[in-house]
């Protein structure tokens, strides 16, 4: 039976491109969005190039649809494989950019889809990753919300003064990736949280030097992981060096 995997935020930019190649592995992949319209023209597209691809509607902020989703991958398939949680919203710019240019609002609202989206969709649907043979969860996080390289001098993240949201919401991911990763260690599914590096996308008015494809072969990597590879770990695009490797938290 081929393994299920649902992406959230996919029908566009590093979200898409992750459903695509891990359709490309022989998964059937579910194209997780908001707005129907466009997840099912994502889905389309994907299934025109070949691929088992479906749309599966699902807001990360809003509890109902999230249990319809649970419902229907549940009735449909019976379980699901792998989960990437993908879909993220920065915030936008505030006044400079910098901390305490910030509104409390734009906080709440980052951390809505962010944080507590990835903690209710990963909830929902943990029963379902209990019953694959090896469930992986990928929670795409970013560079930019490493403590780790946030202060260390030698690291150009360290002289990036920006917004609170975003990049804090980010540091707040990697840490329930930790603590997911604790609380599963004694089951066969595996946690970790992906780097997409800087990558062109809406979410960055497509600035970024990498492109949707190479954002999202970190994810891939961590959702195809084998038997004997690793939990509670942060990898990807490693900034400045054009390699892929454990990032530090």
């Amino acid at each position: 039976m081929n393994k299920t995997a649902l992406i959230t935020g996919a029908n566009k930019g590093i979200g898409y491109e992750t459903a695509r190649q891990l359709a490309a592995r022989g998964m059937t992949v579910l194209l997780g969005a908001r707005d129907p319209e466009l997840g099912q023209a994502a889905a389309d597209k994907l299934r025109a190039e070949g691929a088992d691809a479906h749309f599966v509607r699902i807001d990360v902020t809003d509890e109902e649809s999230i249990a319809a989703a649970a419902a229907r991958i549940e009735a449909d398939f019976g379980k699901l494989d792998v989960l990437v949680n993908n879909a993220a919203i920065s915030g936008g710019l505030e006044g400079d950019g910098k901390p305490s240019s910030g509104t409390l609002a734009t906080l709440r609202q980052v951390y809505e889809t962010n944080l507590f989206g990835l903690v209710a969709v990963t909830n929902a649907l943990l029963p379902l990753l209990r019953r694959a043979e090896a469930g992986r969860i990928v929670n795409v996080s970013s560079e930019v919300g490493s403590l780790a390289g946030r202060t260390n001098p030698n690291n150009p993240l360290s002289q990036m003064v920006s917004a609170i949201p975003y990049t804090s919401s980010k540091t707040a991911v990697n840490m329930a990736t930790v603590l997911y990763a604790m609380e599963l260690k004694d089951t066969p599914i595996k946690v970790n949280a992906a780097n997409p590096g800087y990558t062109a996308t809406d979410l960055n008015g497509n600035s970024g030097f990498r492109t949707a494809e190479q954002g999202a072969e970190p994810s891939v990597h961590l959702a195809t992981l084998p038997e004997d590879g690793p939990s509670g770990t942060f990898y990807g695009y490693i900034w400045g060096q054009d390699e892929y490797g454990r990032i530090d938290w």
